[in-house]
């Protein structure tokens, strides 16, 4: 098998203008997005107060892929990620079905995305059709990725930094009433009452996890940000080591105040839980403040995963797997041939919003979620074959960042992802997940055997 060298040259075009800071943030800004503002009033309505459970055992299995991801990316920093590292390590086929699944799961989040957009401007525009706030945003987000990666990572820089403000604005706040003013009607009793901490056991608790995954996902996006950073080794090692911390911490402590403050059946999936609570403690326009910020959130996830779906269909055009033009840079190393195809997910939502408004945003999440939890399953899976092929490709010398406990940790979050893809089948209101993925890999498998194995064969 040809080295891994061969991979990274035929993705070589790209910019290298993403500093270490703007790293953590795009991370940062895909991940705290629609899945915290309004992802988790989904999650509090399965689990109630246990929600932060669910979230904690989210955050591990975050953590795990981490650890994975940041020892292979040190290794090969390169745009296709860990689309590239199964291609390489495991076989073409395992790069080709997991760079789509994932491509096409991010391509309907970005939807979701936009469609959560469509539902925060409802709060000053009830009488605008959401669909109208879909296409508005759509054209703005991605004239802002078809500008140059160096854009994209200021305009990403600066979302994700008012966001990281407001989420600890609303943790200074929250903690103020919960700690200082106590007003009826608040406080961790919130916790236990309306059928204590387990109000549907602990298998609502499991079902959790589901949206807690998917609030997590764009953590694996630094890896693919690796092939446009300035000094890709420092930048990834400084970037993982600080964007899990800081998600746990804004997860975890947001929610467990949000709790604390809003009885868990009453979070609703109306408007952000972020939002009622500040309508319950009547901040005199503290609603419509955070109403803009969490469409900020929303924007900036947005515009994290437009970019990640570029560059995961750059990769699979310069690999071969889609049309040339896809993997084809302007002067400004932009490649708007996959920036132009990976705005499906805007044209779907736009298409929902039109036909089904009041289902879409669960239905968009639902069926993107395969894909998403499927790649994360690889990257796992990748690492296994991973570590000791390099290590029997390159005796004697020692990875700049290794995963802790491997192989047991891997084991882990390998199973424990597993079993969160196999749980959606249980669930009324995730089943269509693996439904609809399973034949979606099928399809992906036959495609490759089809056409891309016998072309390959011949060449």
């Amino acid at each position: 098998m040809a080295d891994f060298d061969s991979i990274q040259q035929r993705e070589t075009g790209l910019h290298q203008h993403l500093s270490s800071a703007q790293m953590t943030m795009i991370a940062i800004g895909g991940a705290i997005g629609t899945g915290l503002f309004m992802g988790s009033a989904f999650a509090i309505g399965f689990a109630g107060p246990s929600v932060l459970i669910s979230y904690a055992i989210g955050a591990l299995i975050g953590l795990l892929l981490m650890g994975c991801l940041a020892e292979m990316t040190v290794a090969h920093p390169t745009s296709g990620s860990f689309g590239a590292y199964a291609e390489h390590y495991i076989s073409p086929l395992a790069g080709f079905v997991v760079r789509y699944a994932y491509w096409a799961a991010v391509v309907l989040a970005v939807g979701m995305e936009v469609t959560a957009v469509g539902k925060y401007m409802k709060f000053w525009f009830p009488a605008v059709d959401q669909w109208v706030w879909v296409a508005l945003f759509s054209i703005v987000l991605a004239a802002v990725n078809a500008t140059s990666v160096k854009a994209f990572g200021q305009v990403e820089y600066v979302f994700s930094m008012i966001k990281v403000a407001s989420i600890v604005a609303f943790i200074l706040i929250g903690a103020y009433v919960v700690f200082g003013t106590r007003p009826e009607g608040v406080g961790f009793a919130n916790y236990t009452e309306r059928g204590g901490f387990f109000p549907n056991g602990w298998w609502g608790t499991w079902v959790g996890v589901i949206v807690a995954i998917f609030s997590y996902l764009n953590l694996e996006s630094i890896a693919i940000a690796a092939g446009e950073a300035e000094k890709p080794k420092q930048a990834v090692t400084k970037a993982f080591r600080t964007t899990v911390l800081r998600l746990v911490l804004f997860y975890l402590l947001s929610l467990a105040l949000m709790l604390a403050i809003v009885p868990w059946d009453h979070a609703g999936t109306d408007k952000s839980p972020f939002v009622k609570v500040m309508e319950i403690l009547n901040i005199p326009g503290a609603a419509g403040v955070l109403n803009f910020v969490v469409l900020l959130a929303s924007l900036s996830a947005m515009n994290s995963q437009l970019y990640v779906t570029s560059r995961m269909m750059f990769s699979l055009s310069r690999g071969g797997y889609a049309p040339k033009a896809m993997g084809q840079l302007n002067k400004r190393g932009v490649p708007l041939g996959a920036i132009a195809v990976s705005c499906l997910g805007m044209a779907v939502a736009m298409v929902l919003n039109v036909f089904r408004p009041e289902q879409s945003l669960e239905l968009m999440m639902s069926i993107a979620m395969f894909g998403a939890m499927f790649a994360w399953l690889m990257v796992f899976v990748t690492h296994l074959f991973f570590r000791p092929r390099w290590q029997r490709e390159h005796p004697g010398q020692t990875l700049e960042f290794r995963m802790w406990g491997f192989p047991v940790f891997t084991l882990l979050g390998a199973l424990l992802m597993a079993g969160v893809i196999v749980t959606t089948l249980f669930t009324k209101e995730f089943h269509t997940t693996t439904l609809v993925g399973v034949p979606f890999l099928i399809i992906l498998v036959l495609i490759y055997a089809l056409w891309y194995r016998p072309r390959a064969t011949q060449a």
